[in-house]
């Protein structure tokens, strides 16, 4: 699907029906597909998943913690514009509550792990969990600093706690779904709990892989979109008033309409001109079309993301499965060292992440001023 939209920019490509419709023969193929995979040996699937699968795999977990930083900024910044323009309590009540309740989550699930998780000879938690909450503290001193604020005023404790509260979850995550092989793990051992964990992780796991599909497929500043709404800005000039800078698309197409027959009048342009713009703008097609005049998203794009999605969960699936633990009525999601391990890194590479985004305009002021 991905090469077959490659290079769709509106509907008004023919292609675009592969994606907008069609939707009887796509779920017949999907469903052949299903049935497909049954017929493929299990040596098939351990093969692609753990090996074919990786990079992919990889390249998804990276994307999501870019859009983690992302969604950090995008939050504190619409914040900011809310109590700068219209000075509301509400607005600031909200996000320094909602700051100050991420940091006491965070602070909160460190302790917890250092009780259950940190026990003797459980080095690899021990470590993991310390470099969590010193890079948190040092990440939020930075986000604070005369340096950075100067450079990027709007930088600060919000987005700070958004990534510390993730990457705290992700630490608490790695840890209480590793293997109990050196007693580290009480969730294991505790009968309750076991089945309860396995579900949760699963259930946890899997809305996570959706929220970051759905949401990277459809922003346009991940896919490269060009048109994520049908409103054209207008000109410099035009917007000196300081009211309303955007023109629908359809006052467009009257105003190169109008252009076009003075043209015509005027000798300037044939008038075949006017006949070629009568069927660009009605070709018979749905004038409820949003999509007419560019696509809200990348639609190759989308396809790439989702098939990363499907990387991540193969490869989670069949990294270092445990016949043992299979042995039951549940298969845990996870519950291996390389699945923690992933985790534990993923957490540091996102601070590095969101660290970058705060000294990268000091070091390229002329990039990003």
């Amino acid at each position: 699907m991905a090469l077959l939209l490659l290079g769709v920019k509106s509907s008004k490509d023919g292609r675009a029906g592969l994606q907008n419709g069609y939707w009887g023969p796509k779920i017949i193929v999907w469903f052949g597909f299903i049935v497909l995979t049954f017929l493929i040996p299990e040596s098939f699937f351990q093969v692609w998943g753990r090996y074919l699968a990786f990079i992919g795999a990889m390249l998804f977990v990276l994307l999501g913690l870019i859009l983690l930083v992302d969604l950090a900024h995008t939050y504190a910044e619409y914040c900011l514009e809310k109590i700068e323009n219209y000075d509301s309590k509400a607005w600031r009540v909200l996000l320094i509550g909602s700051t100050l309740g991420m940091y006491t989550a965070s602070f909160a699930m460190t302790i917890l792990m250092y009780i259950f998780f940190a026990g003797g000879g459980c080095s690899m938690n021990q470590a993991a969990i310390t470099v969590n909450l010193t890079v948190l503290l040092i990440i939020s001193f930075v986000s604070i600093h005369p340096v950075i604020q100067e450079s990027n005023p709007k930088a600060g404790l919000a987005q700070s706690a958004m990534v510390a509260i993730y990457c705290t979850y992700l630490t608490m995550s790695a840890v209480s779904m590793e293997p109990d092989d050196k007693n580290c793990n009480p969730l294991i051992r505790a009968r309750g709990a076991r089945t309860a964990t396995v579900v949760i992780g699963a259930i946890v796991t899997m809305l996570t892989i959706a929220y970051t599909t759905t949401r990277a497929a459809t922003q346009g500043f991940a896919l490269g979109s060009s048109s994520s709404h049908a409103y054209a800005k207008l000109g410099d000039e035009e917007v000196e008033h300081g009211m309303v800078d955007q023109q629908p698309l359809s006052a467009r197409r009257e105003m190169r309409a109008e252009a076009l027959r003075a043209a015509v009048e005027a000798g300037s342009l044939p008038a075949s001109a006017l006949d070629d713009d009568d069927d660009d703008s009605d070709d018979g097609k749905d004038a409820k079309d949003d999509e007419r005049g560019g696509t809200q998203y990348n639609y190759s794009l989308f396809h790439i993301i989702f098939l990363l999605a499907t990387c991540w969960v193969a490869t989670l699936l069949t990294q270092s499965i445990d016949d043992i633990e299979m042995s039951g009525d549940f298969a845990p999601v996870g519950r291996t060292y390389w699945a923690s391990w992933v985790k534990i890194v993923s957490a540091w590479v996102c601070y590095v992440i969101y660290g970058w985004s705060l000294i990268a305009p000091v070091v390229l002021p002329d990039r990003f001023g």
